[in-house]
């Protein structure tokens, strides 16, 4: 299928924030096309992966072409290391749950890093038409639960966890990608997401710029900034949650571990 992804809005051509927004906008757009081909299994999630790489790397070409890239789907070329700006993304975060149609909790992200931090960020949430980003950082309301919320993997949450909501208090709430879990609590889904062992910088860049720009606390499981660009890009661990629960679970992991 021939996919035009139109222009951009007229403001991407200088703001940062605009761009991501739509780079992850229509590779999200993309992808519902390639869902909707009839493939499934192994095939749908490779040709998904595939397309939004492909889109997002041709987009990047031609509207920021002086910056460098690194994508989960493409070769890390270490050019990065010496440039000033470099975009983080991932083309289909929670390619299981894409493939499992219909499905909604998979998405897309699109980072900028630059001269040190994260900048901008958009997560697109294709399947229910929205995404989410730090042009307009979303509004977190007042939790409406009487207790804490902890998302937590569908196949594979941490066994810590389990003794951290029992501390809290908290009920887990089991969701697909590492990007919705994160986006979850601006949403008032949940209200924290506490993850350890095993993720990579594209897994959380952009949901951590928009998490953070909407005010809720990212930070590592043992309180130290996350930070991006680096020489190895795995970046096992994160914590995003409500500004007043973070004392709560930094504490409990400073004196449990996440063994």
């Amino acid at each position: 299928m021939t996919f035009e992804p139109g222009t951009p809005p007229a403001a991407a051509a200088t703001d940062d924030h605009v761009l991501a927004a739509w780079l992850a906008t229509v590779a999200g757009e993309r992808l519902l096309e390639v869902r909707a081909e009839g493939l499934a299994g192994r095939e749908l999630k490779d040709a998904g992966d595939r397309a939004a790489h492909e889109l997002l790397m041709t987009l990047l070409a031609e509207h920021r072409p002086d910056d460098a890239v690194l994508s989960e789907e493409g070769r890390d070329d270490k050019v990065r290391l010496t440039s000033s700006r470099v975009w983080i993304v991932d083309p289909l975060d929670g390619t299981r749950e894409f493939s499992e149609v219909p499905r909604d909790d998979w998405a897309v992200h699109v980072a900028l890093w630059q001269d040190g931090d994260l900048v901008a960020g958009a997560v697109a949430q294709p399947a229910l038409g929205e995404t989410f980003h730090t042009g307009a950082p979303p509004v977190v309301p007042p939790s409406t639960s009487a207790r804490p919320r902890i998302a937590v993997s569908r196949s594979r949450p941490p066994a810590f966890v389990n003794a951290l909501a029992e501390e809290l208090g908290a009920e887990l709430v089991p969701m697909g990608s590492a990007g919705v879990k994160m986006i979850s609590v601006t949403r008032d889904l949940t209200d924290a997401y506490v993850h350890a062992g095993g993720q990579y910088e594209w897994d959380s860049a952009a949901p951590v710029a928009v998490a953070r720009a909407a005010g809720l606390f990212p930070s590592r499981v043992d309180g130290s900034p996350l930070a991006y660009n680096q020489e190895d890009v795995y970046l096992p661990d994160v914590v995003v949650c409500r500004p007043e629960l973070a004392d709560r679970i930094l504490g409990f992991i400073a004196e449990h571990g996440t063994d």
